[in-house]
C-alpha cells in the first residue's frame, strides 16, 4: 500500500479540535494512520498579518490514487467549513499532500512532492519528527538535511495542548 504523508494545518477557533477532527476523517476517507507527528505552532508564513497556526503530520497508508486523496481531503476541508478567501488567508483547516511514495507528479490540480515543503519550517520539523531519514524525490535529499538546510526563520514550538 501506498505510504502518504500530509501536513494538516489551521489558525481560527478550536485549532486542536480541527486537527482532530480532520485526523478522524482522514482515517475514515483515506486511510490507516501509521504515524502523526506532536502538534507545532508558528506564526503564520506568507501572510503574516493573521493568528499563529497549528500543524501537524501525519503518515498514512491508503488505497486511495493520489486524485482521489485529492479529492477526499478537499472534502474533509470543505466538511470542517473551511472558506477559500485569499492565498494563504486564515483558515480552520488545510490539509496538503506531501508525498505519495517516491511519487514525482505534476497535473493542472495536483503536485507531488509538494513544491513548497523543502522551504517551511513548520513542514520539515514535524515531518523529520516520524520520517527522518525520508528522501526527497527530486532534491535526492533526506528530510533531517532538508530541516537542517532550510532557511525559513520563523520559530517552530511544541504546541502544548
Amino acid at each position: 500500500m501506498p505510504k502518504l504523508y500530509l501536513l494538516l494545518g489551521g489558525n481560527l477557533g478550536e485549532r486542536t479540535s480541527y486537527l482532530q477532527q480532520a485526523r478522524e476523517s482522514i482515517a475514515a476517507q483515506v486511510g490507516g494512520i501509521q504515524h502523526c507527528s506532536k502538534i507545532y505552532e508558528t506564526a503564520a508564513w506568507g501572510k503574516t498579518d493573521q493568528p499563529s497556526f497549528l500543524n501537524q503530520v501525519l503518515e498514512v497508508k491508503t488505497t486511495l490514487a493520489p486524485e482521489q486523496v485529492l479529492q477526499h481531503i478537499n472534502n474533509i476541508e470543505q466538511e470542517l467549513g473551511r472558506v477559500r478567501l485569499e492565498h494563504w488567508g486564515s483558515r480552520v483547516i488545510d490539509i496538503d499532500i506531501l508525498f505519495y511514495d517516491s511519487l514525482v507528479l505534476q497535473t493542472q490540480r495536483l503536485t507531488i512532492p509538494h513544491p513548497q515543503l523543502h522551504k517551511r519550517r513548520f513542514t520539515l520539523l514535524p515531518l523529520a519528527e516520524i520520517a527522518p531519514e525520508l528522501v526527497h524525490p527530486v532534491l535526492e535529499t533526506s528530510i533531517k538535511q532538508l530541516l537542517q538546510e532550510c532557511s525559513d526563520t520563523l520559530e517552530v514550538w511544541e504546541y502544548k495542548v
